[in-house]
C-alpha cells in the first residue's frame, strides 16, 4: 500500500514509546554495570578526538559560515509510511526533469549530510535532474517508530514508498551513504523488478553489503554496556533517557573519530556532522547499531549487476574499510570503484569535489537519452 503526501512542513509528531518500568527495574543492576566499563571503551577514541579538535583548530576553516540548512529553504513534503510514520521530504529541481536522483543519509545522519551535493550539483545539473532528499525514520526530522521497526529491512520497505510517492514515474537514479547504501542494498533486493527499468543506476558511498563487525569499530563496539543500554532502549525507554549521557558516552567519541580521517577537515564541517550526531536520539541509535551489526544484503549484489554503479570509500574508513567497498565491487560488473585518500567514514563531506565528480560521471551512464546526455555535457562546457 503507498504512503501518503502532506505538504505541511515541520517537525511530525513523534507516536509514543510504551515504558516497561516493570522490566526496567529488574534490569537496572546490568544495565548500571555495563555503563560502568564506558572508559575503557571509549578512551581511545576520546583522546583521538581531542587530538585532532586541537588539530582543526590551527587549520584554516574553508568553510567558515557555510550556510549547511540550505536543504531547509527547498521546496518540501511530508510522507507517511503505510505503518503510519512520516518521513520528511525536500527536493531540488523540476518535477518534470528526465531523471530524478534520490538520496538516502547514513546513520545518525540526516538528508543535510548531503549538503555539498545538493549545493553543487544542483547547478551542475541544473533542470535536467531532479533530487529528492529524505530524513530516514528515527533521524532528522522525521518521526520516531517503534524501535522493532528499526530494521535494515523497513528502510528498504520506506525507501519504496519514498519512491511511490515522490517519483511514481520515470528512471531513477539512488545514492546512499553508510545506512543509505545498506537501504538501497535492502530495496534492490526486496523490490528486484525495478532495477533495469525504472531504477538505472546506484551508488554506495562508505557502505557494506554485510555487518559492522567484520570491521574495526565493529569489534571496539561489542560491548556489554552498549547490549544493556539497547535492551533498556527496548523495554525500559525511561530508563535509557535517564541514562543517556553513559550512553552517549560510550558511542559518540567513537563515531565523531570514525566520521573524518583527515585532520585537516574544515572544523565547521566538523561541527556540522557532530550536531547531527547528537541531535540523533539514544534509542535510534542503539537499535540501529544493532541493526547494522547483524544486516545482511549481498543477496541484492546480483540485482545491482543489472544498472551501472558507483562505490566510494575513504582508505581512512573505520565503520566500513576499504575492503568492503572492494568486494561489493568486483560482484558488479558495471562498476566504477572511488578510493578517496586520506578521507574516513563520512566522505562525500569530506572530499566532497571527488564524490561530486563521480556522481555525474554514474548519471551520465545512467541517463536513459544520449540527446539529453550530449546536451548536459555542452552545458558543462560553456560554463568551463
Amino acid at each position: 500500500m503507498p504512503g501518503k503526501r502532506s505538504d505541511k512542513q515541520g517537525k511530525p509528531e513523534k507516536p509514543v514509546k510504551p515504558d516497561a518500568a516493570a522490566v526496567a527495574a529488574g534490569k537496572k543492576a546490568g544495565l548500571l554495570a555495563g555503563v560502568a566499563g564506558i572508559g575503557a571503551v571509549s578512551t581511545a577514541a576520546g583522546v583521538s578526538a581531542a587530538r585532532s579538535l586541537r588539530q582543526r583548530k590551527q587549520i584554516e576553516d574553508a568553510y567558515r559560515g557555510e550556510d549547511f540548512k540550505l536543504l531547509e529553504a527547498d521546496r518540501g513534503c511530508v510522507i507517511t509510511t503505510p505503518d503510519g510514520i512520516p518521513l520528511v521530504v525536500r527536493e531540488v529541481g523540476p518535477i518534470t526533469a528526465p531523471l530524478t536522483v534520490v538520496f538516502a543519509h547514513g546513520f545518525c545522519m540526516r538528508m543535510g549530510s548531503f549538503h555539498f551535493q545538493r549545493a553543487a550539483l544542483a547547478e551542475r545539473w541544473g533542470k535536467q535532474v531532479r533530487m529528492v532528499f529524505y530524513d530516514q525514520r528515527g533521524h532528522g526530522k522525521s518521526a520516531s517508530a517503534p524501535i522493532e521497526t528499526y530494521t535494515v529491512e523497513q528502510l528498504g520497505q520506506d525507501l519504496e514508498t519514498v519512491l511511490q510517492v515522490m517519483v511514481p514515474r520515470g528512471p531513477v537514479v539512488l545514492v546512499g551513504h553508510s545506512m543509505g547504501g545498506m537501504t538501497v542494498l535492502s530495496h534492490a533486493r526486496q523490490f528486484p523488478q525495478h532495477y533495469g527499468r525504472r531504477i538505472v543506476g546506484v551508488a554506495l558511498i562508505s557502505s557494506a553489503a554485510e555487518g559492522v563487525p567484520r570491521s574495526p569499530l565493529g569489534e571496539i563496539l561489542q560491548n556489554p554496556a552498549l547490549e544493556a543500554v539497547r535492551f533498556t532502549a527496548r523495554y525500559a525507554p525511561k530508563l535509557v533517557h535517564r541514562t543517556r549521557g553513559a550512553a552517549r558516552a560510550v558511542l559518540r567519541p567513537i563515531l565523531k573519530t570514525a566520521s573524518f580521517g583527515d585532520d585537516a577537515v574544515s572544523p565547521s564541517v566538523v561541527a556540522f556532522s557532530e550536531a547531527m550526531i547528537h541531535e540523533t536520539e539514544i534509542a535510534t541509535l542503539v537499535e540501529f547499531l544493532h541493526a547494522l551489526e547483524v544486516h545482511d544484503e549481498t543477496a541484492a549484489l546480483p540485482v545491482l549487476a543489472r544498472v551501472p554503479t558507483l562505490i566510494a570509500c575513504g582508505d581512512h574508513d573505520m565503520l566500513t574499510p576499504v575492503k568492503h567497498s572492494e568486494e561489493m565491487a568486483a560482484a558488479l560488473p558495471n562498476c566504477e570503484l572511488v578510493i578517496l585518500p586520506g578521507a574516513g567514514h563520512v566522505a562525500m563531506m569530506e572530499q566532497p569535489d571527488v564524490v561530486n565528480d563521480a556522481l555525474v560521471r554514474l548519471v551520465e551512464k545512467a541517463t536513459p537519452s544520449p540527446l539529453v546526455a550530449f546536451a548536459r555535457r555542452i552545458k558543462g562546457l560553456r560554463r568551463d
